[in-house]
C-alpha cells in the first residue's frame, strides 16, 4: 500500500493562521497600501480602510470594543498564490456574548496582503448592534 505524499501547506495559509491567532500581527504581513473592507459595510457606506495604519487602528478598535475577549475561532483555511479564504466563528464576551460565523477573503500580491474583505453571517445593522454595549440595568446613583 502506498500513501499519497502530504501536500505542503501554502505559505499564505500559515500567514492567515497567524493573523487569526493574533489580529495585531496583520501589520507584519500587509502591504503598506492594504485595503480593508469592513464587515459592517453597506452600499451607501463602504467603510473602507486604506493603508496599514488605518487597518491596524481598525483591528485595535475591535479588540478594545470587546474588552480584549475577541476570538476568531478558525474552522478552515484555504489559500493559494493569489487568494486566501478563512471560515470560522467570531466570538466575544463583551460588550455582550456573541458567536457569529464569518468568512474572511484575502488577496495577496508578492506574498503580502493587499486586500481583505470581512464578512459576517449577519447583516451590517445586526453586527453593529452586537458590538454595542447593552443598556445598564442599574440606575444612576445620582439621578434625579
Amino acid at each position: 500500500m502506498t500513501r499519497a505524499p502530504m501536500r505542503a501547506e501554502h505559505p499564505h495559509t500559515e500567514i492567515l493562521r497567524t493573523i487569526y491567532r493574533d489580529l495585531t500581527r496583520i501589520a507584519d504581513f500587509a502591504a503598506d497600501d492594504i485595503v480593508l473592507h469592513r464587515a459592517d459595510r453597506t452600499a451607501e457606506d463602504p467603510r473602507v480602510r486604506r493603508g496599514i495604519r488605518a487597518v491596524r487602528a481598525h483591528e485595535q478598535a475591535l479588540l478594545r470594543m470587546t474588552e480584549y475577549t475577541l476570538v476568531m475561532d478558525v474552522e478552515q483555511i484555504t489559500a493559494n498564490d493569489h487568494f486566501g479564504t478563512v471560515l470560522g466563528v467570531l466570538r466575544a464576551e463583551h460588550p455582550r456574548e456573541i458567536a457569529v460565523p464569518f468568512c474572511g477573503l484575502w488577496r495577496f500580491v508578492d506574498g503580502r496582503i493587499a486586500e481583505h474583505w470581512e464578512n459576517a453571517s449577519c447583516g451590517p445593522a445586526e453586527l453593529r448592534r452586537l458590538f454595542t454595549p447593552p443598556p445598564s440595568f442599574w440606575p444612576l446613583a445620582d439621578a434625579g
